[in-house]
């Protein structure tokens, strides 16, 4: 006979799956990030939601969450996998590069903050000693790792200056965690085991644990995935992936640091190895539904009715925490290479709390260190800026936008395109693509000049002596300005299709028969690149293709003419297919435009120009 099945132990499970499959799909269609959905489902079904009607509705029970401390535990390893596959992606040499961040920009962040948010505090006696206020500043000081590094990731910002600044100051925060909490430990009077030697001895257990984690991580990591990956198992690689987590993470743990740490030390590692990305890709989805476990545990402590009570209180705290901090970290951008628009947006990230927060304040009011209505007050306090990380983010974005566009123009990037008579290729574009390209016509003594929207590097590369000017391309009027009339061609390497396509409609606007090659992101992209009129479109996926099959044919030993010659000879079949498609547009016309132009240059063009512009 069949043991009797307890339903009651498989409830929140279950209720948690049902969450996530109905809020992640729903928010996706509205283009909301699905964080918000986690928090208002924990904040509905948590025990200050729903849960204070099982009383009067025990069925109200099936429903809901009712046992926080359980799904706190669980949601902490939400944090732990996100910050391992954050360290997937650094490698050692390019955390030493963020260094200066780290230790710069997130020291001067936290202590800043942290100072001005304790004295306003005081100031104001929302506390009554210094103590309190240090400790609430602290705590309000830190921001949220769990929410902002996945709303940058899902807006693919992590690797904007904005992005590197926020991640590397989220960092140093969690680095802070661990001597925060002791000190707190130190200061409660309940505990007189806690004394300034048992610091001493917990900082050496901290060194030793980090030095025994990198030391036998560096020897034992890669041979023990070798040994995994022969066994050519899915099922045992997953297994070694979440033991090294759990493994790293608990060692931190007991030393005296946090979880999260831990695994970020095992993930930087493990970014060395040849497994980087299949670790990845493994553990992807465990982080995904623990990081949505412990969004719903965040917003289980969202206690509306407290809001309530009090509604312009908790309000203006908020707002007086997210202003102070954005602030702060506006003024101390500038040395670290930020510009006010980058400024202002890691302003809005780091603004609101973190869920380091909640811990440092849930220690102090258990220690006796801050009154227990205050310390609710701003537990809810810091969860309600928290729910509101995705929204800032979206307007710190856009102001950026905006402050970037405002931006008084440097002296050098304000120059205007030359108004001489020489023809020159018109390169629109010049990051790195546009900047090849640029090497090349230099190479072969092909005139040029570039243009670029971003006025920090059109400055940068004048100082360096390059022909570029600041302007926009999709207006017909300024490709006049350049002299688009005198040009043998105009070059696209824009990488949003929008641009590229605007360029060249202004382009074939302003001269009707100038040769235009353009970069396209596929196949299909130079399909309508060629509708527009472009005289050649160069699909990414199809050149990188190529390239691919050039290197692979040369290294297993097939000759480097007959490799480059059938290269050459695929690339014509693809330009053929993609004109095909549309047969408004004549191959047979590059070369005689390319020659008519060269011809309207200036008198010192050589032959050699001509020729190069031809091929």
């Amino acid at each position: 006979m069949a043991a009797a099945i307890d339903l009651q132990s498989y409830q929140e499970p279950i209720l948690f799956l049902a969450t996530a499959g109905i809020v992640v799909p729903l928010f996706h269609r509205l283009r909301i990030s699905p964080v918000l959905g986690f928090l208002a489902a924990g904040a509905l079904l948590g025990p200050y939601g729903l849960g204070r009607l099982m009383p009067s509705q025990p069925w109200i029970n099936w429903i809901t969450f009712t046992n926080p401390e359980g799904t706190s535990r669980l949601a902490e390893f939400g944090v732990v996998f996100l910050l391992f596959t954050i360290g997937i992606e650094l490698s050692w040499q390019r955390l030493r590069t963020l260094r200066r961040l780290v230790f710069g920009f997130g020291s001067l962040q936290v202590l800043l903050g942290a100072l001005v948010l304790g004295l306003a505090f005081y100031a104001f006696r929302t506390v009554e000693t210094i103590t309190a206020a240090t400790i609430v500043g602290l705590a309000l000081a830190l921001s949220s790792t769990a929410i902002v590094i996945p709303v940058l990731a899902e807006r693919k910002r992590l690797n904007t200056a904005a992005g590197r600044a926020s991640f590397s100051a989220l960092l140093f925060q969690d680095l802070l965690v661990a001597p925060i909490l002791f000190a707190i430990a130190v200061l409660d009077t309940s505990r007189p085991e806690v004394t300034p030697s048992s610091f001493a001895i917990l900082v050496l257990q901290a060194v030793v644990a980090l030095v025994l984690i990198v030391g036998l991580g560096r020897l034992i990591l890669r041979p023990f995935f070798q040994l995994v990956s022969t066994t050519k198992s899915p099922e045992l690689f997953m297994a070694a992936c979440l033991l090294v987590v759990l493994v790293t993470s608990l060692i931190a743990a007991v030393s005296g640091l946090s979880m999260a740490l831990g695994a970020f030390i095992a993930g930087i590692l493990l970014s060395e190895t040849e497994y980087r990305r299949a670790i990845d890709v493994t553990i992807q989805p465990f982080k995904g539904l623990l990081l949505g476990v412990f969004f719903v545990s965040v917003g289980m402590s969202l206690d509306f009715f407290r809001f309530l009570e009090a509604p312009l209180l908790i309000l203006s705290l908020a707002a007086t925490v997210i202003v102070i901090k954005g602030i702060t970290i506006v003024g101390i951008a500038r040395p670290y290479g930020l510009n006010t628009a980058e400024a202002a947006e890691t302003g809005l990230l780091l603004g609101p709390g973190g869920e380091f927060g909640l811990v440092i304040l849930g220690a102090a009011m258990i220690a006796g260190l801050v009154p227990a209505g205050i310390g609710q007050n701003l537990l809810l306090v810091t969860t309600l800026t928290m729910v509101a990380i995705p929204l800032l983010a979206r307007l710190g974005q856009r102001l950026g936008r905006k402050l970037e566009v405002r931006r008084p123009l440097d002296p050098l990037a304000a120059v205007a395109p030359p108004t001489d008579e020489v023809g020159r290729v018109i390169v629109a574009g010049y990051g790195r693509v546009g900047q090849l390209v640029a090497e090349m016509l230099e190479r072969h003594k092909v005139p040029y000049l570039a243009i670029d929207l971003d006025p920090a590097r059109v400055a940068s590369e004048r100082r360096a002596g390059k022909p570029v000017y600041y302007g926009d391309g999709t207006y017909p009027e300024f490709l006049r300005a350049c002299g688009i009339d005198r040009a043998p061609a105009l070059v696209i390497t824009l990488d949003t299709v929008s641009s590229i396509e605007g360029v060249v409609s202004a382009a074939r606007q302003e001269c009707s028969d100038i040769t235009i090659v353009a970069r396209a992101r596929d196949a299909r992209h130079a399909t309508q690149l060629y509708e527009l009129g472009v005289d050649d479109a160069v699909p990414e996926t199809i050149e990188a293709s190529l390239q691919l099959s050039e290197a692979i044919l040369s290294d297993i030993g097939v000759p480097m003419g007959l490799v480059i010659a059938s290269i050459h000879e695929r690339r014509d079949e693809f330009r053929e297919i993609l004109r095909k498609k549309n047969p408004k547009r004549d191959p047979n016309r590059v070369v005689f435009q390319a020659r008519r132009r060269v011809g309207k240059q200036a008198p010192e063009a050589t032959t050699e120009q001509t020729t190069e512009v031809e091929g």
